[in-house]
Order: structure tokens, then C-alpha cells, then sequence
């Protein structure tokens, strides 16, 4: 062991541990007790939200704020201290000369690499309960898959993230030759019923023009349902959908998952405070050269890039500028052959500030976003919609600010998340309101109805 200081008669023994501690009980209770009884000194470093994310802890209910208090009224602790990112504990011991490293016994063998700075100790941990077990009410969540998509495979990996659901069942109404069931664990129903008998929650993947039935049917069996965006090709569907969840207790959530990431959030909340003055212009670019599903090519079903993209483009602007948009026009390039389109423009006039979005499958372009006020821009790089990082800029450029925040894998363990808080908590979530959600539909309905739509 490295010694981190000549000690005295004197010196005071420095002890540290780390934890979340969401929703404080008798186990954390018991083991900072007993980190405080190897030592003098009792510094707790309690874990951020955004380190939290990136370790794929993501249904931490209480703020970090509630949770540092917390830990302080126990009394046990010297000093607090946050725990931000991965590798911070060597930097922590040796900034404050610890003497010894104190962790719950459930995590024997993990930080024994810290043994080279400081003596490591792992104590009891108390059995019978856990903030999982908490927040999960001892039971998980069975969810069952409806449809098949392009981000079939990403949702059964990303799922793997979020404590208290497992995928136990899957139903398609055609056949699917792909590896991603080859080697799944979970059972192919014949039916939906079947399935729909089964499990507690269904995620909905199928074709645009098949979401509303499968919806509909799972919310009045009272299951809650997580549905790809658009959840309907028309706005009075996604109203009804809503209605139906509320009548039957259940929540609907849209499957958008820019919503549900931190930055876009945080994003939102800084340009509605006025960082970049009064905004005047919003432009926005989702394109991609890979065709995302089979259903593609058939307007029937819901193809095209309006509907597999537009959803993206109109969230930052119908959160920033709101639904009273005093006009929507759209100039399209379509392949003739299947009817649907592989780029369209959206023009959106407000009274006083605009909008000007691009959408394309088979039609590629930067897929950035820049959003323009009196005092200056945010500035969010490609892959917008995947973000973690923007910039706010400044005429001078010793004012820009740069903000950075977690985003793992595909986002899809964040909209899952805020899923499962949503149903547990029996309140639907703020991060994607009803009124956006039929927004959207609303507007993807006006130009499959070819309203304002020029043809190129």
C-alpha cells in the first residue's frame, strides 16, 4: 500500500465512501455507521446525476440535492463531497489523504485496484433491502414487443440498462427472418392477445398505419404502452389514444428519444431563460441514407421521411415556440414509384420567429441545428438528435459557453426509464406532453393529405 502521509500520534484517520443513496434506508444507515467507526473523519461522496446516467443507473428518483441533505441529518458524515465522473476516487484519496476505502460488501473484489493508494475495506451490507428493491416495489415489469423496426435490436440491448422490466414476450403479425430473435430469451406468442394476456407494459414498433390498433387494444386491456413516434398518422387517433389511457389508468408514452435526453432538456430550459434573447430562428436538418424499415417504400404503411424523421425536427421547435404556428408549408422530392417522399422541407411561420426543417431518407445533408436569438445562437452538432453536447455563442467569443452531458448508446435507456418512472409514479411524463405528441401528428397528417405541399 502507498502511504499517503508520515502519521503521528495525532493524525486522524481519513475514511471515504461513495454511494447514490436514493431513498435513504437502514443499508445505508448501517454501513456509513460503520465507515464511520473505522475512522475519525467520514468524507461521503454522493454520485451526480449525470455520473449516475453514465453507470446506467437511470431510475434515481430523489434530486441530488434531497440526497446530499439526506446523508448529512444522519450525522455520520464529515464532509460531503460529489462523485462526477469515472476515476475520480484515486483523485479523491490523494487530494484528501484518505487512509482507508469503505464499500458494501455486494461490491467485494471491485476497488481492490485502490489498495495501491489507500487500505480498502468492504463492509457487511445489510440484507433483505435495497433503493432498487424501493423504487421497484419488489416486482418487475414484464414487457411485451409488438411489430418489428430498425430499432427492434437497439431497444432489447438498451433495455438491459433499466433495473425493475424484463422483455419476456414478442407478437408480429408477419414473418421475421432476423438474427435479433435467433438467440432472444423471450417467448413468440401466436397472438396479441396471447401476449397482451402475459405482460404488464407493451412496446410498440410495428408500421405507422398499424400503431393505433395495436395501441388501442393494450391500453383498454389496461396495459401501459411505450409507442414508436408518431403514435398515429392523425391527430384525433393520437387524442383518442391519450383519452383511452386516462379512462383505463394506464400511461401512453411517444417513443421520441430526443425528448427524454438530458441535454435536449437542459437545452430547452436554457433558451427559454433567455441566454441567447428573444429566439427568431430555429433550423434543424434529420437525413440518412439507410433505408430504416421494410415498410419504407409503402405510403400505406406509413413510409417515407416525413414520418420516420419529422417527429425529431419538430420537437425543438414545438417546445421552444409552442403549437400556434400561424403557418406549415412543405416542399417535397417523392419517389414516384412508391408515392412516398425521400426529402421534404418544412417551413413553420410564427408570429414572430420561424422555423425551417429537412427530412430525407435516400437524400443527405449535415445534420446539425442552429438556433438563433437577439443575443446570440446555440449551436448543437451532428447528430443533433443523438446530443450530448451544444454550444451557446456569443457575438464575443469569450462569452461562448459549452455544455456537456451524457448520452449513451442510442438514448433508448433514457425514454425506457422515464417510461417505467412515469407508470411508477402514475403520472405521465413531462418530457414529451399530449399536446406535442398530436402536434406532430397533426402536422405529419396535413402533408400526407398533400395540404401546402409543393412537389419538386
Amino acid at each position: 500500500m502507498i502511504s499517503n502521509k508520515t502519521r503521528g500520534e495525532n493524525d486522524v484517520i481519513k475514511v471515504i465512501t461513495y454511494g447514490t443513496y436514493d431513498l435513504l434506508h437502514h443499508g445505508h444507515v448501517n454501513l456509513l455507521r460503520r465507515a464511520k467507526e473505522l475512522g475519525d473523519y467520514l468524507i461521503v461522496g454522493v454520485t451526480t446525476d449525470n455520473f449516475d446516467r453514465s453507470r446506467g443507473k437511470l431510475l434515481v428518483q430523489q434530486s441530488l440535492s434531497d440526497r446530499i441533505e439526506a446523508i448529512k441529518a444522519l450525522g455520520y458524515a464529515d464532509e460531503v463531497i460529489l462523485e462526477e465522473y469515472e476515476g475520480q476516487k484515486i483523485d479523491d484519496i490523494k487530494k484528501y489523504g484518505v487512509d482507508i476505502f469503505a464499500i458494501g460488501s455486494d461490491w467485494k473484489g471491485k476497488f481492490d485496484y485502490l489498495s495501491d493508494y489507500c487500505k480498502v475495506v468492504y463492509l457487511p451490507r445489510t440484507e433483505g433491502i435495497s433503493s432498487t428493491e424501493l423504487r421497484n416495489n419488489g416486482t418487475t415489469m414484464k414487457i411485451g414487443i409488438v411489430g418489428y423496426g430498425y430499432s427492434l435490436g437497439k431497444f432489447i440491448d438498451e433495455s438491459k440498462f433499466v433495473s425493475g422490466i424484463e422483455i419476456t414476450d414478442y407478437f408480429n403479425d408477419a414473418p421475421v427472418d432476423d438474427k435479433i430473435l435467433d438467440n432472444a430469451v423471450f417467448h413468440e406468442c401466436e397472438t396479441y392477445d396471447e401476449m397482451l394476456d402475459k405482460v404488464d407494459t407493451v412496446y410498440v414498433i410495428s408500421p405507422p398505419s398499424e400503431r393505433e390498433h395495436f395501441t388501442r387494444k393494450a391500453l383498454e386491456k389496461q396495459k401501459h404502452v411505450l409507442c414508436e413516434t408518431p403514435i398515429a398518422l392523425n391527430s384525433h387517433s393520437v387524442t383518442e389514444l391519450y383519452g383511452v389511457a386516462k379512462n383505463n389508468g394506464v400511461i401512453l408514452c411517444e417513443a421520441l428519444k430526443t425528448a427524454y435526453s438530458l441535454a435536449f432538456q437542459r437545452l430547452v430550459v436554457l433558451l427559454k431563460g433567455g441566454v441567447i434573447g428573444k429566439i427568431k430562428s430555429i433550423g434543424a436538418a434529420c437525413t440518412s441514407l439507410e433505408v430504416k424499415s421494410d415498410w419504407y417504400d409503402s405510403f400505406e404503411a406509413g413510409g417515407g421521411a416525413m414520418v420516420s424523421w419529422a417527429p425529431y425536427t419538430l420537437l425543438p421547435v414545438l417546445n421552444i415556440f409552442g403549437n400556434d404556428y400561424s403557418d406549415c408549408r412543405f416542399i417535397s422530392y417523392l419517389d414516384i414509384d412508391n408515392n412516398t417522399d425521400l426529402y421534404t422541407k418544412i417551413q413553420m411561420l410564427y408570429p414572430s420567429a420561424e422555423a425551417s426543417l429537412m427530412v430525407g431518407t435516400g437524400v443527405k445533408s449535415e445534420g446539425d441545428m442552429v438556433i438563433a436569438g437577439t443575443k446570440g445562437y446555440a449551436y448543437v452538432p451532428a447528430p443533433w438528435w443523438k446530443m450530448d453536447y451544444f454550444e451557446i455563442r456569443k457575438e464575443d467569443s469569450r462569452d461562448n459557453r459549452r455544455y456537456f452531458y451524457q448520452f449513451e448508446g442510442e438514448g433508448i435507456r433514457y425514454e425506457l426509464a422515464e417510461f417505467v418512472k412515469s407508470i411508477r409514479n402514475s403520472h405521465s411524463s413531462i418530457c414529451l406532453t399530449e399536446e406535442t405528441s398530436c402536434a406532430i401528428s397533426k402536422i405529419i397528417e396535413d402533408y400526407r393529405k398533400g395540404i401546402n405541399v409543393k412537389y419538386i
